[in-house]
């Protein structure tokens, strides 16, 4: 018989500081205690799924097998239209294995030059995921997407990743220029967030808070 999984202390199977600020925010009300898995001394698992849902897998089980903990882990990324899907889900590793953010952009920027501002539309996708180490529950998995357009030159001073040059004209901003609860409200991995949280009420009931 297996024991009922406990969700108080989880491991985030990310070292992004930026990721794990915004999985607080969003899953800390629940009542959850959100470690990232460099605290507990676990490395990094390969990205070698074809999909963000299978890397945000992959990156979950490693960290429960490491930790002995419930894991979280996303998988997130970039498709720009003009570019055929790219980078997707190779996002964070678009301008090389040990590219930074900066670089990442530059790379991004370049490959679009002389693309018009109204060819430009993009959008981020995120694949959320919890899993337990002993497989107690099936994995909850959710995704969803932020549609915007990329800008012609970095924006902002927020934010990580491709941020600087992501806008929204849904709101009028770019999402560097976003305060992180206004983030949280509009983007993929806050509304991916959100949605792991309804369903982790209705796979585990009675395991969660449910103030927000």
């Amino acid at each position: 018989m297996k024991v009922k999984p406990d969700f108080s202390r989880c491991v985030f199977a990310s070292n992004n500081r930026g990721k794990l600020a915004e999985v607080q925010a969003v899953l800390g009300p629940l009542g959850l205690t959100i470690v990232a898995q460099s605290e507990l001394g676990i490395d990094s698992a390969a990205e070698t799924a074809a999909t963000f849902a299978g890397n945000a897998l992959l990156k979950a089980r490693h960290a429960a097998r490491r930790s002995g903990l419930p894991a979280i882990a996303d998988d997130s990324g970039l498709c720009v239209d003009a570019l055929g899907g790219r980078p997707g889900v190779q996002s964070a590793r678009y301008a090389g294995t040990d590219a930074s953010d900066a670089d990442n952009v530059r790379k991004l920027l370049a490959e679009l030059r002389g693309v018009p501002a109204d060819q430009r539309q993009a959008r981020f996708h995120c694949a959320a995921v919890l899993v337990t180490p002993d497989d107690s529950i099936e994995p909850v998995l959710a995704e969803d997407e932020w549609h915007g357009v990329i800008l012609l030159e970095p924006a902002g001073t927020g934010g990580f990743g491709y941020d600087p040059v992501f806008y929204d004209p849904a709101i009028g901003k770019g999402a560097a220029e976003l305060t992180t609860d206004e983030k949280n409200t509009v983007s993929h991995r806050g509304k991916a967030l959100r949605l792991l949280a309804s369903r982790l009420k209705r796979v585990a009931p009675g395991n969660f808070n449910d103030h927000r």
